[in-house]
């Protein structure tokens, strides 16, 4: 397996950065290990998270001062990578986790929030934090709910305001973690008699596992990805109070779309995953593979210009990924929104390139389950189906961003579907109901 100085400057990587980098690379062959019987079981990669809580890898970005390793989102996608080299399912549910205790922090440090919104955001973010060091607890961020786009209208999971609290109501769709976590961060609009559902009503609430009215159901068989345990997540008059925030209300909408990269961190799983399928392939072609013949396949000229393919292709989509994500800051200027669109276009579409390249250079054996190669094969496959900023929508996006000026957005062709609500639009913010 490759190292982080076959593809990082470690100059530009503080120390304790690296040591967590090189830790997950010694966990990672334990990873690989259990990925095939994760895969073809769908089960949760429950050991993975033990070895994970264990060398307190749950709170990466929790800041230092409440226990935390206080990483840059930056720093916390190089990790995601690592991981992903190893087993995509669990890197893609580890950013689930961690996506929860970014929500807390970064947002609760972007400018635009008032000194009134920091005091009543504080002890809420606080609970958080302690929840994962103190208790170690694992969160799941369900945001999708079938057949709805939530980038483009108001979350159709609702709540009322009820004496003490609220009740939740609706459906989440591909709550990965389902089953294994202790919280949901459920995103939900609040409702008013008489007045349509807004995005400016929207809603964050931490739900415990056992919480009455909360069930997960269906069974979960998807193409790639099996490990994530993605069932549905169905919420019956789900009783929540003031505590159970996970922002005050109107603070989720005032922040989210000013920090545009963090709807980007499905990224890092494909952008390990990428590496690990040209690991194996150099792997494989020196006759290093455990358990396979030591077979030199090296005199191929065919197979040696499809791995330099292959590692042109990576080096550059992990050369724009890596700045895109180093660069990464709330209140974003556009040219570094536009980086990171492609940087996420790029990782999406390459992964895909790599893995099929390295399924026909390898050769016939690589199709068999037996091999990780087949496994990465339909891993790779997922990611640019996956909202908010799959493929299809950051091409529209990037031409869009490409071609007109911010205040030109409102009336750019194409946007007569509702797509593009997930737009960033600078200060304005990226959801339209807000501007």
């Amino acid at each position: 397996m490759s190292t982080i100085a076959d593809y990082y400057d470690l100059s530009r990587i503080r120390p304790e950065v690296q040591a967590v980098l090189n830790r997950l690379n010694e966990l990672g062959p334990n990873f690989a290990a259990r990925a095939k019987g994760i895969d073809v079981d769908a089960t949760f990669p429950v050991e993975n998270y033990k070895d994970l809580a264990a060398e307190g890898f749950l709170t990466l970005t929790v800041p230092t001062e409440f226990g935390g390793h206080g990483f840059s989102l930056g720093e916390y996608a190089m990790c995601g990578a690592e991981i992903g080299k190893y087993c995509g399912a669990t890197a893609l549910t580890f950013n689930m986790h961690n996506s929860s205790m970014m929500w807390s922090r970064f947002m609760y440090e972007l400018p635009n929030l008032t000194d009134a919104d920091r005091a009543a955001f504080a002890p809420l973010r606080a609970r958080q934090f302690r929840r994962a060091v103190a208790e170690q607890g694992i969160y799941s961020q369900p945001i999708s709910e079938a057949g709805q786009n939530w980038t483009s209208k108001p979350a159709q999971t609702n709540c009322r305001k009820v004496d003490g609290g609220w009740l939740i109501n609706g459906f989440k769709k591909f709550a990965s973690l389902a089953g294994y976590c202790d919280y949901y961060s459920i995103v939900c609009t609040e409702h008013f008699d008489g007045v349509e559902p807004r995005h400016e009503d929207t809603m964050i609430f931490v739900v415990p596992k056992e919480a009455k009215g909360l069930s997960v159901q269906g069974t979960w068989d998807p193409l790639g990805m099996r490990g994530t345990n993605s069932r549905d997540l169905v919420l019956k008059d789900v009783f929540v109070n003031e505590d159970d925030l996970m922002m005050p209300r109107g603070l989720f909408i005032k922040t989210l779309p000013h920090w545009p990269h963090m709807m980007a961190t499905l990224s890092p799983t494909y952008m390990g995953l990428a590496q690990g399928a040209y690991d194996f392939t150099v792997a494989y072609l020196r006759g290093e593979v455990e358990g396979q013949p030591a077979a030199d396949r090296r005199m191929f000229g065919t197979k040696r210009i499809a791995v330099g393919r292959m590692y042109a292709r990576l080096a550059s989509m992990r050369a724009l990924w890596w700045q895109a994500f180093m660069e990464a800051q709330g209140m974003p200027s556009k040219a570094q929104v536009l980086r990171m669109y492609a940087a996420q276009y790029n990782v999406m579409e390459g992964v895909q390139e790599i893995a099929a390249l390295a399924i026909r250079t390898c050769g016939g054996l690589s199709m068999l389950k037996s091999m990780p190669l087949e496994r990465m094969y339909r891993d790779s496959r997922c990611g640019a189906l996956m909202l908010p900023y799959t493929s299809e929508i950051m091409e529209d996006y990037l031409s869009v961003l490409t071609l007109y000026d911010t205040d030109e957005l409102d009336k750019a062709p194409g946007d007569e579907g509702g797509a593009r609500s997930s737009l960033w639009r600078g200060d304005a913010g990226s959801l339209k109901g807000l501007r």
